[in-house]
């Protein structure tokens, strides 16, 4: 089947952009059945904004005491009360251990 460029309007900014043969062409072997809704510019703005400027999404920490060591330590989870917080070598330690 071959594709021929199309021109699409961005659902975020209304303006003009081409979906190319290739792309579609890249669409169809992903098995994506939809057209792009965003041009390029667009797209990267959503992604930059979903994944945050440090290239990972940001985690909120919590800061915890580790029970093995008592060295300080944040933690992505919020600790709870009688349940032990390790900071990351004792918690690899005790991992390689079992």
């Amino acid at each position: 089947m071959a594709f021929q460029d199309k021109q699409l309007t961005c659902a975020d900014c209304g303006a003009q952009f081409t979906f190319s043969a290739a792309e579609q062409e890249f669409f169809q072997s992903k098995g994506y059945t939809n057209e792009p809704k965003r041009c390029p510019t667009c797209r990267q703005a959503r992604k930059t904004e979903r994944v945050g400027s440090g290239g990972m999404k940001q985690r909120q920490m919590y800061p915890a005491t580790c029970a093995e060591c008592g060295k300080d330590t944040e933690v992505p989870f919020e600790p709870r009360e009688g349940r032990p917080v390790y900071c990351s070598d004792c918690f690899s330690k005790m991992r390689t251990n079992r």
